[in-house]
């Protein structure tokens, strides 16, 4: 079984940067196995896929409302992903999640999660 735990969430200003940290732990095979999403829900709205990274293979994937401004990355010896964020925008503001999937491949709709994270808190406002 794994456990993921979001964090470094926080209340940042427009333009602002925010780092977001995916720690896994509880694992019996080496986390290259994985995939691993970050998704974000605001009030109101649905879930978001925001961005994706194949550990295996080393690739990413965005949507196309974040690239060019948020980053995902991995430290595979602390079993940690990462969600560098640049440029904030309002509607940034959300509830960022991280997802964990046994697959070789990056995020393509109708993906089906084995692991999630509680989420952490992502608020951009002057």
């Amino acid at each position: 079984q794994v456990n993921l735990v979001e964090s470094g969430g926080g209340l940042v200003q427009p333009g602002g940067s925010l780092r977001l940290s995916c720690a896994a732990s509880g694992l019996t095979i080496s986390i290259l196995n994985y995939a691993v999403d970050w998704f974000r829900q605001a009030p109101g709205k649905e879930r978001e896929f925001v961005a994706s990274i194949s550990l295996s293979a080393d690739t990413a994937r965005y949507s196309d409302s974040v690239r060019g401004r948020f980053t995902i990355s991995a430290d595979n010896a602390k079993n940690t992903v990462y969600l560098q964020m640049n440029s904030l925008k309002f509607e940034d503001t959300a509830v960022y999640y991280c997802a964990a999937r046994r697959s070789t491949y990056t995020y393509t709709p109708g993906d089906v999660y084995a692991y999630w994270g509680q989420g952490t808190q992502v608020t951009v406002s002057s």
